[in-house]
C-alpha cells in the first residue's frame, strides 16, 4: 500500500492543495480564516466559560487557544474525512487511484492548517509573558500521534459511511459530545482522580494535555500516557486499513 501511495504521490499533493484551496474558495479572507475562526471561538469561551467554571486559571485565553486549535484539527478532520468518499464518488467511478489518498489528503490538509494556526499560540505565549522553552521540540511527536489517530478513525468512518449514510450524522454528534469529555476549556486537575482516569480513556485528552505541557506549562509531556495513545492509534490505524481495504471493493457499486 505504501509503495502504491508513493507512486501516486503527485496526486496526493494535488489533492491536498485542492482540499486547502476548496475550503477557502470564494472567501475574501482566504487562508486567514485559519486564524480568525479559532480566535473568535476562543473569544466567546474566554468571556463566557470563566463564569460557568468560577475558576481562576491564569492566562485563561492562552490556556483555551492551546486546547481549541488541536481540537479544531480533530473535529474538522473527522467531519470532512467521514464524507470524503461520498463527495468524491464521481472520480472514484471513473478513474483508478489508491482510495486511501482521499482520507490521507483530508488529514494532511488539516495538518497544514493546524501548523499555520499554531502561529496564534506563539503570539499568545509572547503577549501573555509565558514565552517559549526547549520542550517545544516535542511538538512534532505529539502531532504525529494525533495524525495517526485521526487517519485511523476516518479510514474506518469514510468506508462505513458509503454503506450506512446515517453514520456521518451519528459520528458528528458523537464528536460534539466528546468535546465535553476533553479538557479543551478546563484543566483535568479540577476533578478527583477517579474522574481524571475516566477522562483519560479519551486519547484526545492526553494529546490536549501534552500540547499544554509543552506550550503553557513549559515541561515535557507525560511520555507513558503518550506511548499508550501512540500504541492505541497505531492499532486503530491498522484496523482502519483492514476495514478500508475490505469495504473499498464495493465503493463503485454503492456510489
Amino acid at each position: 500500500m505504501l509503495k502504491e501511495l508513493y507512486q501516486y504521490r503527485q496526486l496526493l499533493k494535488s489533492n491536498v492543495r485542492k482540499e486547502i484551496r476548496g475550503k477557502y474558495k470564494g472567501s475574501f479572507l482566504g487562508v486567514l480564516w485559519s486564524f480568525v475562526n479559532p480566535l473568535l471561538t476562543t473569544l466567546v469561551y474566554a468571556i463566557v466559560f470563566p463564569f460557568l467554571l468560577r475558576g481562576n486559571q491564569e492566562h485563561y485565553t492562552t490556556f483555551i487557544i492551546i486546547g481549541i486549535l488541536p481540537w479544531t484539527w480533530f473535529t474538522t478532520t473527522i467531519s470532512q474525512g467521514t464524507s470524503t468518499i461520498l463527495i468524491n464518488g464521481g472520480i472514484i467511478k471513473k478513474v483508478y487511484f489508491p482510495r486511501e489518498i482521499l482520507p490521507l489528503s483530508v488529514v494532511s490538509s488539516g495538518l497544514i492548517n493546524f501548523l499555520i494556526s499554531c502561529i496564534i499560540i506563539l503570539i499568545f505565549l509572547v503577549c501573555s509573558g509565558i514565552g517559549f522553552s526547549f520542550n517545544l521540540l516535542y511538538l512534532p511527536l505529539i502531532i504525529i500521534i494525533q495524525f495517526i489517530l485521526q487517519l485511523g478513525i476516518i479510514l474506518i468512518t469514510s468506508a462505513i459511511n458509503v454503506y450506512v449514510r446515517d453514520s456521518e450524522y451519528i459520528i458528528n454528534f458523537f464528536v460534539s459530545m466528546l468535546f465535553y469529555a476533553t479538557p479543551v476549556l478546563y484543566s483535568m486537575n479540577m476533578f478527583p482522580t477517579y474522574i481524571q482516569k475516566i477522562l483519560r480513556l479519551n486519547p484526545m485528552s492526553t494529546l490536549i494535555e501534552s500540547y499544554r505541557n509543552i506550550f503553557f506549562y513549559q515541561k515535557a509531556p507525560q511520555f507513558i500516557a503518550l506511548l499508550l495513545v501512540f500504541v492505541f492509534s497505531s492499532i486503530l490505524l491498522w484496523i482502519g486499513i483492514l476495514v478500508f481495504k475490505k469495504l473499498e471493493k464495493g465503493f463503485a457499486e454503492e456510489l
